[in-house]
C-alpha cells in the first residue's frame, strides 16, 4: 500500500495562481523563442520550406503526442513526474538553441520544446481541473490562462528589444534560460506546497486497479463536443496569415506586427477570465459566441485599414483566450476525472490538427481569392453552430 500523500498547504485559488506563474515564465521562453525561430534558422542555411517543415513537425508533435501523453498521465495516476519533466525539457531545449550551431542541431532542440509541451499538458491539466472543483471551472481554466497569456505577451517584446539593442540571435537565446530557470523553481515550490491536487476533488480518487477497470471509452458528449470544437479551429485563421496580409500589403510597418500580436495576447488574457466566468455561471450556451468571433477576424483583419484590423486583432486574440480557458474548463466537466489525460490528450489532439487543415485552406484561399476565403470561414463556423446544438439540447453540465 503506498503512502498517502502530504497534505497540500495552499488553497486552491494559490494554487492555480502558481501554476499560472508557472506557464507565463515557460512562455516568455517558448513565445520569445517563436517569434525569431524562422530568422534564425535561416542564418543556419535553411529555406522557407525546411523552416516550415521544422516548425511543423514541431506543432503536430506538440500537438499529436498527447494522445500517448494524456492517457500515460491516466494510468500512472501520478502527475507531478510527467508535469516536470515536460518544463524541464522547455527550459533546457530552448536555451541551447544559442550554441546549437548547425541546422539539424535546432531543429532538434525546437521540436524538443514541443515535445516537452506534448508531456506536460494533460498532466498538469488534470491538476488544474481537480483545483478548480470547488471554485468553478470557468474561473480556475480563465485565471490560469489569463497569467499564461501576460508570458506570451512579455516573450516576443523582449526579444524584439534584445534585437533592437543590438542582440543576436544567439544571445536572446541565451538569455531565455533565465525565465527557464525561474519556471523551474515556481514550479518545484508549488510541488512542495501542493504535493496532492486530487485532495481538492476526492470523488476523483480512485485505486490503480479501478483505474485500470475503468479505463473504457471517452464519453459521447466528449465527441460532440470535440467535433464542434474542431469546427471551429478549422474555420480560424493563425496569426501567421493575419501578419502575412499585413506584411505583404503593407498596411503597418513590419516592426508594428509583434506589437499587434501581443496587443492579440492581451485580449487573450483578459477574455480568458471573462468567459470563464461566463462559462461558471451559463455552461456550454456562452460558446455560442465562439463561431461568431471567428466569422468576423477575416473580415476585420484583412482590411487595408488601420482601425479594422485593430479590431480584428482584438477579436482575434479574445477567441484564443476563450478556446485556451473556457474550452479546457468544459472538458474537465464532459469526461470522468479519472480519463482526464486522455479527454485533454484527444480533445487537443482533434482540434489541433483541425486548426492545421484549416489554417493551410485558409492561406490557400486568401492567396486566390479574399471572398472565397471569407466565405469559406463562414460557412465552417455556421456549421460549428450546427454541431453546438444537440450539446446544448442535453445536460449543460457533466460533474
Amino acid at each position: 500500500m503506498e503512502p498517502s500523500p502530504a497534505p497540500n498547504r495552499i488553497t486552491p485559488v494559490r494554487f492555480v495562481v502558481g501554476f499560472g506563474i508557472v506557464s507565463a515564465l515557460a512562455d516568455v521562453v517558448y513565445e520569445g523563442a517563436r517569434s525569431i525561430i524562422g530568422p534564425y534558422l535561416g542564418t543556419l542555411g535553411a529555406s522557407a520550406a525546411v523552416v516550415g517543415l521544422i516548425t511543423g513537425a514541431g506543432e503536430a508533435a506538440a500537438l499529436v503526442l498527447r494522445l500517448g501523453t494524456g492517457r500515460l498521465a491516466d494510468r500512472l495516476g501520478k502527475p507531478w513526474p510527467q508535469t516536470l519533466i515536460g518544463y524541464a525539457l522547455t527550459a533546457v531545449c530552448v536555451p541551447l538553441l544559442a550554441v546549437a550551431g548547425s541546422l539539424t542541431a535546432a531543429g532538434l532542440l525546437y521540436n524538443g520544446e514541443r515535445v516537452g509541451k506534448a508531456v506536460r499538458t494533460p498532466a498538469r491539466d488534470s491538476m488544474l481541473a481537480h483545483a478548480s472543483a470547488g471554485i468553478g471551472r470557468g474561473y480556475a481554466f480563465g485565471l490560469h490562462e489569463a497569467l499564461d497569456q501576460v508570458g506570451a505577451m512579455t516573450g516576443p517584446l523582449l526579444i524584439a528589444g534584445v534585437v533592437a539593442l543590438g542582440g543576436t540571435y544567439s544571445l536572446s537565446f541565451a538569455l531565455l534560460a533565465i525565465p527557464g530557470a525561474l519556471a523551474i523553481l515556481a514550479l518545484g515550490r508549488l510541488r512542495r506546497a501542493a504535493p496532492d491536487p486530487m485532495a481538492w476533488e476526492p470523488a476523483a480518487r480512485v485505486s490503480e486497479k479501478k483505474r485500470l477497470r475503468l479505463e473504457a471509452g471517452l464519453p459521447r458528449r466528449f465527441w460532440q463536443y470535440a467535433a464542434f470544437s474542431a469546427a471551429t479551429m478549422l474555420g480560424f485563421s493563425t496569426w501567421a496569415v493575419l501578419a502575412f496580409h499585413l506584411t505583404s500589403h503593407h498596411v503597418v510597418p513590419t516592426a508594428v506586427v509583434p506589437v499587434l500580436y501581443a496587443l492579440a495576447m492581451g485580449a487573450a488574457s483578459l477574455a480568458a477570465v471573462g468567459f470563464g466566468r461566463l462559462y461558471d455561471r451559463i455552461g456550454l450556451r456562452g460558446l455560442v459566441v465562439l463561431p461568431i468571433l471567428g466569422a468576423a477576424v477575416p473580415l476585420l483583419s484583412f482590411s487595408t485599414t488601420v482601425a479594422p484590423i485593430v479590431l480584428g486583432t482584438v477579436v482575434w486574440g479574445a477567441g484564443m483566450g476563450m478556446h485556451d480557458s473556457t474550452m479546457r474548463a468544459a472538458v474537465a466537466d464532459l469526461v470522468p476525472a479519472h480519463r482526464r489525460g486522455a479527454g485533454y490528450g484527444t480533445f487537443t489532439a482533434i482540434y489541433g490538427l483541425a486548426w492545421l487543415v484549416g489554417a493551410a485552406a485558409i492561406g490557400w484561399l486568401y492567396g486566390h481569392s479574399l471572398t472565397a476565403c471569407i466565405a469559406f470561414v463562414a460557412v465552417v463556423q455556421a456549421a460549428a453552430l450546427v454541431l453546438l446544438i444537440p450539446l446544448l439540447r442535453g445536460r449543460q453540465r457533466m460533474r
